[in-house]
């Protein structure tokens, strides 16, 4: 059997090296190299070795892959700092808690005998191949994001990435949304991607401008109430 091949991953200038569901390695470095004083690297890394009979992919295991948000050519992937850092929690408390605990399940299991018939065995190693494409699918999401921090307009009336718009519709509804990145929208917290057609019809007007929001069901007019963006910190 062909050994497999270990994957590499660019993170913030850094390789990732990773070899499939047999070992995990991985180095995450904070936005601005440093820790929480921005003087010391943080590293977070996890390697996990177990049998790889445990978690040997079935032939359609390549068809479950997460979709790749679809971007507009020539449009960078842009995203929040705080879209950036939920990425990267999610990375890495798969790494070092679940994933641990779910081989930890299955070795448990498979020590118990008969595997066919084994319900947490079962439903271990299913889990792991779960959690292995989140990993990936997570990786290359933080390795294709282009972190932009909103702040820098803060006090602009005029919407941008990252803006927080109330809007008033034709029936005199009001609506509040963010405009976000394409890994962290949210509709029903109210974020919108910025490339929807809302956040396109929305995007360079100001405080106080009409825009006209075309839909299936037909055109409407928008009034822009206000603008708003996070403090720098």
């Amino acid at each position: 059997m062909p050994r497999k091949r270990h994957q590499a991953f660019s993170f913030n200038g850094r390789q990732l090296r990773y070899a499939g569901h047999v070992q995990l390695v991985f180095l995450l470095f904070c936005p601005n190299g440093g820790d929480s004083t921005g003087t010391g690297i943080l590293i977070g890394s996890s390697e996990y070795a177990m049998n790889k009979a445990f978690v040997k992919e079935t032939d359609n295991d390549d068809e479950l892959e997460p979709a790749i948000p679809a971007l507009p050519a020539g449009f960078k992937n842009y995203i929040t700092p705080a879209g950036l850092k939920k990425l990267k929690d999610e990375l890495l408390e798969l790494i070092d808690t679940e994933r641990p605990q779910v081989v930890q399940t299955v070795s448990w299991a498979a020590s118990n005998g008969d595997r066919s018939e084994n319900g947490d065995y079962i439903y271990g190693k299913r889990r792991l191949r779960e959690i292995d494409r989140r990993i990936r699918f997570l990786i290359k999401r933080i390795e294709a994001a282009e972190e932009f921090d909103p702040s820098v307009h803060y006090g602009n009336d005029q919407i941008f990435f990252g803006a927080t718009v109330t809007y008033e519709r034709q029936n005199g509804e009001e609506n509040t949304v963010t405009i976000v990145g394409i890994d962290e929208f949210d509709p029903l917290q109210g974020k919108i991607s910025w490339i929807s057609p809302m956040a396109r019809t929305l995007i360079k007007a100001h405080e106080g401008d009409t825009v006209t929001l075309h839909t299936p069901a037909g055109i409407e007019e928008l009034v822009i109430l206000e603008v708003s963006y996070p403090q720098p910190r």
